[in-house]
């Protein structure tokens, strides 16, 4: 699919350079744009130019990406090594038995679930997986109807997809970052309603959908049983830690901290001349990351663990993921350039701008709400455009940073998962997930305009 959509760009964006090959190219202004030369750009000539410049500018944006890639994952590092997932796990089983009445509780799918959702709530997105496709590959298990998914199956991708995630999307906030963004981390609570309508969506539509008769299970005929053979699962820092109570003294000092930061913030918010704007305009955008490091960096402190080495253990993974995504950010950049430079852009938007400004949507986010669940690399790609095009404390830099982490990449996720145990009647769980997907989009919009109007 993103091959499809990437080769189309690019294809649409010749050819319609080509139809406006003599047009001279406009600037948001209305006059010409002019060359070294102040000769006017032709459509193709700026299409051409357009190219390497935008090539170049991807490997700029990784530049600026590593060093915040690499502070926020040692940063998580910190949480996980010091047992942060153990009390996620803990809260989370009794809602799992309700949620999954068919999975016995005691059922190796149950824990892999848990440690899935457990570490996606905080960011662990390459720690998750392999939690995730052991628990569809145990889900299987239970399968009466091999090839055919069951409720428990539909349901637990419905979850993953919909974005479960508590902690600030740190991927997301350091791409604001490199593009030069003066409040980064304004997009979190934004993020988090828009994530909790689209897993309260995703959730209630896949239970109401699994007891529509055209969604029962209709097992291929010719299919095989699934190779449910167990996978080995790299156990996460810190999943055992936790298990020794805290000394009296530890407690006593995240009493105090704790205490301490809550009462000067209630003293703040409340002292203010208006509370909620305060509350919105100054202490979700400029409180967050300080708290965040200040909180991180005391619970590991708290828990015994080395803080220090645990964030460079982190950083030297934040640069191994730069490294991989430089190419995906490369590929993406240079479609995204070309089709917006060859003018294809501006004809799209033109057409859809009446009907999306109605409802307070611009068109120039609309690319990014069509390619998120299609695939993360490209969406990575095409807020890391729109936010150097329109820049990223815009209101659609902001929208578009809020979509980035309303879902998931849900054509993606359903491959992958579905594909490794050899599912191919999905039921109701491509309506249900798009329904989490289209929540997302209209929480992300309603919480960006009432944050940043």
């Amino acid at each position: 699919m993103l091959n499809a959509i990437w080769l189309f760009m690019v294809a649409a964006a010749v050819l319609c350079a080509a139809a406006l090959a003599d047009v001279p190219v406009t600037g948001p202004d209305g006059q010409a744009v002019l060359n070294a030369s102040g000769v006017e750009i032709t459509r193709m000539a700026y299409l051409s130019s357009g190219i390497l410049d935008s090539a170049r500018s991807a490997i700029t944006l990784v530049i600026g990406l590593t060093g915040a890639m690499m502070l926020f994952l040692g940063l998580v590092r910190v949480a996980t090594a010091g047992g942060l997932l153990r009390p996620i796990v803990a809260g989370l089983r009794p809602l799992m038995v309700r949620l999954f009445p068919d999975v016995p509780a005691d059922h190796p799918a149950m824990g892999s679930m848990i440690m899935n959702f457990a570490a996606n709530m905080l960011g662990l997105g390459n720690a998750a997986t392999p939690f995730g496709l052991k628990a569809i590959t145990e889900l299987d298990r239970l399968n009466p109807h091999r090839g055919s998914a069951t409720n428990a199956m539909a349901l637990f991708l419905a979850i993953n997809t919909s974005s479960i995630v508590l902690m600030a999307p740190t991927g997301t906030v350091a791409i604001r970052l490199a593009t030069g963004s003066e409040m980064p981390f304004a997009i979190w609570v934004p993020t988090l309603f828009a994530t909790f309508c689209s897993t309260i969506t995703a959730v209630l539509v896949c239970l109401a959908l699994q007891r529509v008769r055209w969604f029962r299970p209709r097992p291929p005929e010719d299919v095989e049983d699934a190779d449910a053979s167990a996978l080995a699962i790299a156990p996460l820092p810190g999943l055992d830690a936790g298990d020794e109570p805290w000394p009296l003294w530890r407690k006593l000092v995240a009493a105090g901290v704790a205490i301490g930061v809550l009462g000067y913030g209630f003293a703040a918010v409340f002292g203010a001349e208006d509370p909620a704007a305060y509350l919105r305009d100054v202490v979700a955008v400029h409180w967050l990351l300080p708290l965040l490091v200040l909180g991180l960096l005391s619970f590991g402190f708290l828990s015994g663990i080395d803080a220090y080495s645990e964030v460079v253990a982190g950083a030297k993974e934040g640069m191994s993921v730069a490294v991989r995504i430089a190419p995906f950010l490369v590929a993406i950049l240079v479609a995204v350039g070309m089709f917006r430079n060859s003018g294809a852009l501006e004809i799209l938007i033109g057409w859809m701008e009446p009907f999306t400004t109605a409802v307070g949507v611009p068109a120039e986010a609309l690319p990014m709400a069509l390619m998120r669940p299609l695939s993360g690399s490209g969406a990575l790609g095409v807020m890391s455009e729109t936010l150097t095009t329109y820049g990223p404390d815009s209101f659609v830099g902001l929208l578009t940073s809020t979509l980035m982490g309303s879902t998931e990449t849900t054509f993606y996720v359903l491959a992958v998962y579905l594909g490794a145990v050899g599912v191919r009647d999905s039921r109701h769980i491509l309506p249900a997930c798009l329904a989490g997907d289209l929540a997302g989009f209209v929480g992300a919009v309603a919480a960006t305009h009432w944050f940043f109007g």
